[in-house]
Parts: C-alpha cells; structure tokens; sequence
C-alpha cells in the first residue's frame, strides 16, 4: 500500500510533534500547547476540535512508528519554502515554553534549521524573538 504525501497541516503538525517529543517524552501540557498554538492559524481553520484531535493521534502513530527523522523529512517534502519557516518558528515556540531546554532539544532546534533549509541568521532571530516571547 502506497502512501499518499503529507498535506501542508499534517506536516506542520508532523514537525511541532517531533519537537514536543524532543526531549524524549510528551508533556500533556506540551500537547496542549501544541493544540493551542496549531488550531489558531489559518492552516488549521477548517478543522473541528476533533478533526484536530484525529490528526494529532495520527502524526504521533507516525512519529512511533517511522521515527522522527523519517517524518520530519517527509514534512519537509510537504511544506513550501514560507512554512517551513513557520514550522520552525512553532517547533522552537513549542521548545521553550517550558522555559528548559534539554541538550536534546537544541540538538533538534539545531538539526531542524538545517533540515529546512533556513539560513542560519533567520533561525538565529526566531529563537531570539521566540526566547522573548517565552520569557514572561
């Protein structure tokens, strides 16, 4: 059985799961986040509560099966150039909104630029605003 590529959503969802999961565990206030920072973008506005809900399970069926690597690469794939920024900027929102990060979650950080081909001046300024944000 072939499988379909991911749309932009499922790829953005795909990239903030992994980084909620970077640390080596999922958080359900992580997950909320997630939630949260996700259905408020107008990628995500078409979906209901449980639509949301039935994608989260799905990306992190996913995650344990393929591994994060494999989705984020398959992410990649799906998300033109602007999204991928975007998609960074929520994975490195998501990283310090506990306000820790574990040397596995700037190894991600550090991967995930690189990955997504964002020049490493820009991934410089997202986490120095998304630092900001998540400061008070």
């Amino acid at each position: 059985m072939t499988k379909l590529p991911m749309e932009p959503a499922e790829a953005l969802a795909s990239i903030a799961m992994v980084a909620i999961a970077a640390d080596g565990y999922l958080a359900h206030q992580e997950g909320q986040d997630m939630t949260m920072l996700l259905s408020r973008m107008a990628l995500f506005s078409s979906y209901s509560a449980d639509a949301l809900q039935r994608l989260f399970n799905l990306v992190l069926n996913r995650l344990k099966q393929e591994g994060p690597g494999v989705l984020v690469n398959e992410a990649k794939a799906a998300l033109p150039q602007d999204l991928r920024e975007t998609a960074f900027a929520i994975a490195t929102d998501l990283v310090l909104s506990d306000r820790t990060v574990t040397p596995q979650e700037q190894a991600f950080l550090e991967d995930l630029y690189r990955i997504l081909d964002i020049p490493s001046a820009l991934a410089q300024q997202i986490v120095q605003v998304m630092t900001i944000k998540n400061r008070g």
